[in-house]
């Protein structure tokens, strides 16, 4: 069944991403690219949302009015009837509950192909019951997807943004401060991938070589990099010139503080993150670097945009 009209869900860092890059694909003529936004963040009169707004519009994306996080599944099943594929990139900022409400209005719509947000982790090997309970409801989108048969979807697993590494709120890694902090050891992995090289393999995945591939009802791999802690390290000291004062946070340490302060998402991602469990996958085993089609490394992403 030929894709003719996409919807995708939100415009924040990772929707814009991809927008910009199914919109400037080579393969898109013909095709409609829309965005679901709310009626306030369209009209808003705020200089930086106009700029969006208009970034989007000057690339013939057409501007769909809709509150993922208010309206009723009814209402939202109703515009997503008009779309044959629909792609979710509102992340966990939607609130609880949100990613199943709009898992069960695409289906509710019988839109033929579906991409949830699940732009991370490996949900089915963290398991239920982690640290990082909002993780629950990924897994139910993924019970609810595999218990259907009209649907068909697929899942672009990212690992971790790449910045987010480089986020002082984090914990990671501080350049003012000049400190590194290992989640779990220094030997720990993580996966990572920069939002600008998700939209750009997610809308290859959506209209090109990946076309066959992405709505195959399974989880797809990609990334830009897979380093552990003592990597990352280097990577910035050579970048810096700098000795940065170092530390490990340990899975018990985080444990210990999120029983504290059971609701602290920080403590919640770094015990995730330091058990290693779904968080890394080998570069060779992506579909990105299986086909030639390289992403960002940790490397290279410091001197793009740390310079």
């Amino acid at each position: 069944m030929s894709i003719e009209r996409i919807l995708v869900l939100g415009a924040g860092e990772l929707g814009t991403e991809v927008l910009l890059s199914l919109a400037q694909h080579p393969h898109v003529n013909g095709i409609t690219i829309a965005v679901l936004l709310r009626a306030s963040r369209i009209s808003s009169t705020q200089p930086e949302k106009v700029r969006a707004i208009s970034l989007l519009r000057d690339r013939n994306i057409q501007l769909v009015s809709g509150d993922l996080v208010n309206d009723s599944q009814e209402s939202l099943a109703e515009i997503f009837r008009e779309y044959d594929t629909i792609i979710g990139c509102t992340g966990f900022v939607a609130g609880r509950g949100t990613q199943l409400k709009l898992a069960r209005a695409v289906l509710a719509a019988e839109v033929p192909r579906y991409i949830p947000w699940q732009f991370g982790v490996d949900y089915d090997i963290i398991g239920r019951g982690s640290a990082q309970d909002l993780f629950d409801e990924q897994l139910d989108v993924r019970d609810l997807l595999r218990s259907q048969s009209k649907t068909r979807w697929g899942i672009i697993s990212t690992g971790m943004f790449i910045s987010f590494l480089f986020e002082p709120s984090f914990g990671v890694v501080n350049l003012e401060e000049g400190s590194i902090c290992a989640l779990g050891s220094w030997d720990t992995q993580v996966t990572v991938t920069a939002p600008e090289d998700i939209g750009r393999i997610t809308a290859e995945l959506v209209l090109g070589s990946g076309r066959g591939t992405v709505f195959d009802n399974r989880a797809i791999y990609i990334a830009g990099d897979t380093v552990s802690y003592v990597q990352l390290a280097q990577v910035v000291e050579e970048f810096t010139g700098k000795t940065f004062r170092k530390s490990v946070r340990t899975v018990e340490a985080a444990k210990a503080d999120l029983t504290k302060e059971p609701d602290n998402s920080l403590y919640k991602y770094q015990v995730v993150f330091g058990e290693c469990l779904g968080v890394a996958w080998e570069l060779a085993t992506t579909w990105n670097y299986q086909i030639g089609l390289p992403a960002l490394s940790v490397k290279e992403y410091v001197k793009r945009y740390l310079a």
